[in-house]
């Protein structure tokens, strides 16, 4: 849409520096950030962590704490400059003209308050109205956000509704008072690829039809591709290129921007035919920034007046502003890694080598129990939770296979139930040829040795008290790999290969950034050398740099170990940069199953196909089919009858006798390639029909 540009800006930055006092002085954590957004505009700001992008946000809300404070420049918000509003000034601004939402939902929701309270409160303190006409206009609102059942939700506490639901109603309470300016951090970092997509959806939505001025803060380059109009790239608290999506994203201009596209698993690349390029070292801590360009000690390019000169931002010709001294000589295209990178080899399998993990029909209940006088008695009728159901794969020694699907498909589920973390309930796992499915306890300590993890959360499975050398050494001696005198150097030898230096040995967790402390991780799982690793979720939480320098890990050490991996997570880009071959998950079950670069081409299962049109692609003139999925995932509970997929299917109507088979039936394996198997009703020749989720 075109925006008109007569009005002044929503909001305005002009030349602002953030500092906070410390012991001995101040440190100055943002420093001259400019940029304006007006009606209509949804500005990105991204970067890495520690880059400064929150910390605005926070400014301009005066959320700073005690010792943070606006040190210089100006916050403009509709001609108000809101650094000097203190008190009750600046609280009747926020909640009513300006909004946020923040990345985790239960921030933002009381957990003892019913939803529909929480949701009034917002327009009885600022609006004024009475209960009734504040209660229509939010459940309007719910539904507004394509909220269903609106009236019911009202009436629940946050923690009985799920994740993306939570989101929702945050952004309803952000819209009710239909506000000037919302500023968004990171809001669907932690939702499924679909939910995102529907959120996403909504943020372009309300854009258009509110008129609303968006600041969105994220670290996912597609994401911003997708919903905004123009994008500020931070660098250790400064902006360093600014302008609109098509001019950025078409020819960054800065080596930070290029750095970190590069960093972007594209989807449909693999990794034997696509490399990722990790920035090499860190963003700087704000009380040790280089005299020079702050991005000079990573950059390149970088030259001596680098070095003695700090770059101003200026205009380029093609309308983006830029903070680098020789921005128009840099060609993208030609440039070629530091040889400080280390880049993975990856080798090429020629042979189908035999499974070192075979998978039949595993399954996994969870009794539920409820609470009457018969289940109390044990009358009552038993429920289950079908977590897993029927699952069957194989997994050739050396190999990688990738699990999708969305939260509460039973992804983590099954590999805890193969790491011995459940039990099974049925069905069969045998790894190198031994039974898998019994009592961990039972387990031979041999195979324990064999079978290792690395979680989504490194924290959770550290313990602080311990230095990482200790962690790291102790399975090493518990498993026999190394004596209590050759200790020491087998673990050093391991952070070296993780990239990390003999110096982190005598470390703590918390004196770790949170890119180390995976790395950790995955040397802990590696210390025993084990034959195979699993993988849930390791790089989801990641900033994209140190996400491709931990997947590039990986790939080495499988490549030098012969090490074989399950690897979830749920960024299908990921997944299929980084698989030989992805299983896709629904409600429990497998409803697709082949080599990656199958799954990612026609024919898809339709829920395969309904994921991959909802994965944000770090490019703004891709043409992506737009598949959204109605609904919620129904309850593993009590899962549809026939196909469990029904009851959200965009291409039931081309299943025989009209889709009516689809609710009674449970559908057939078809095998469409080698290898390649669907769990549907719909003949493979009309899933052939149609056409590819992103057009050549």
């Amino acid at each position: 849409m075109t925006v008109e540009r007569k009005a002044p800006p929503v909001l305005k930055l002009d030349d602002v520096a953030v500092a906070y006092k410390v012991r001995g002085g101040e440190i100055e954590a943002v420093q001259n950030v400019s940029f304006d957004i007006h009606r209509g505009e949804s500005h990105g700001i991204v970067g890495e962590s520690g880059c400064g992008k929150s910390t605005v946000s926070w400014a301009i809300l005066n959320f700073l704490g005690a010792n943070g404070y606006v040190k210089r420049g100006r916050i403009l918000f509709q001609g108000q400059d809101l650094v000097s509003k203190k008190g009750e000034e600046l609280r009747k601004l926020r909640g009513d003209q300006i909004a946020m939402v923040y990345q985790d939902p239960m921030q933002a929701l009381n957990p003892s308050m019913r939803l529909g309270d929480q949701l009034k409160e917002a327009l009885t303190v600022h609006r004024g109205l009475g209960a009734k006409e504040a209660e229509r206009r939010c459940i309007d609102m719910l539904e507004r956000v394509y909220m269903p059942d609106a009236a019911n939700v009202m009436r629940r506490y946050p923690h009985q509704i799920s994740g993306g639901q939570q989101q929702r109603v945050v952004i309803a309470m952000a819209l009710l008072n239909n506000p000037a300016l919302l500023i968004m951090d990171e809001p669907t970092t932690a939702l499924d690829v679909t939910v995102e997509a529907a959120v996403l959806d909504l943020i372009a939505d309300l854009r258009r039809d509110f008129d609303t001025a968006i600041m969105y803060i994220t670290h996912n380059l597609g994401v911003v591709a997708r919903v905004c109009t123009k994008i500020g790239v931070m660098y250790a608290g400064e902006m360093v290129e600014r302008g609109t999506i098509a001019a950025v994203y078409e020819r960054p201009q800065h080596p930070y921007t290029q750095g970190l596209l590069r960093c972007v698993p594209k989807l449909g690349a693999d990794k034997a035919s696509s490399l990722l390029y990790p920035i090499r070292g860190r963003v700087p801590p704000p009380n040790s920034r280089p005299a020079g360009c702050v991005f000079g000690p990573r950059c390149d390019y970088r030259r001596e007046r680098c070095i003695q000169e700090r770059p101003a931002l200026r205009t380029l010709a093609n309308g983006v502003q830029v903070r680098c001294h020789f921005a128009e000589e840099i060609d993208p295209a030609a440039w070629q890694p530091s040889e400080e990178i280390e880049l993975p080899t990856v080798k090429k399998r020629e042979e189908e080598r035999a499974p070192i993990l075979e998978v039949k029909n595993l399954t996994k209940y969870y009794p539920v129990s409820g609470s009457s006088l018969k289940d109390v008695l044990g009358l009552g009728e038993k429920r289950q939770v079908r977590a897993v159901e029927n699952v069957s794969f194989a997994v050739p020694k050396g190999a990688t296979l990738g699990i999708v699907g969305e939260s509460g498909c039973g992804k983590s589920t099954l590999i805890k139930t193969i790491i011995g973390l459940e039990n099974s309930t049925a069905g069969k796992a045998e790894f190198l040829g031994f039974d898998i499915t019994g009592d961990i306890t039972t387990r031979d300590a041999k195979l324990i040795q064999e079978l290792q993890m690395v979680f989504q959360n490194p924290d959770s499975t550290m313990n602080p008290s311990y230095t990482i050398g200790q962690q790291i050494a102790r399975p090493m001696l518990r498993f026999g790999v190394a004596s209590k005198a050759q200790v020491r150097q087998e673990v050093v030898k391991l952070l070296q290969a993780m990239r990390l230096g003999e110096n982190y040995y005598d470390r703590l967790p918390r004196q770790l950034s949170g890119g180390e402390k995976q790395r950790v991780g995955i040397a802990r799982a590696l210390a025993s050398r084990p034959d195979l690793v699993l993988c849930d979720e390791p790089v989801s939480a990641l900033d994209v740099s140190v996400q491709a320098a931990i997947l590039n890990l990986l790939l080495q050490v499988q490549s030098d170990l012969d090490t074989t991996l399950i690897f979830i997570a749920h960024d299908l880009s990921v997944v299929r940069f980084f698989s030989d071959s992805v299983a896709v998950m629904y409600l429990g079950q497998i409803m697709e199953i082949g080599p990656a670069d199958a799954i990612y081409a026609p024919p898809y299962h339709p829920y395969t196909e309904a994921l991959l049109s909802a994965v944000p692609i770090p490019d703004p003139k891709a043409q992506q089919k737009q598949i959204r999925l109605e609904g919620s995932v129904p309850s593993a509970l009590n899962p549809p009858s026939g196909c469990r997929f029904h009851t959200r299917c965009p291409r039931r109507p081309f299943a025989p006798e009209g889709g009516q088979v689809c609710e009674t039936t449970a559908p057939p394996w078809q095998e469409v390639a080698t290898g390649h198997r669907i769990l549907c009703h719909i003949p493979p020749e009309t899933l052939r029909s149609f056409d590819p989720v992103i057009a050549p």
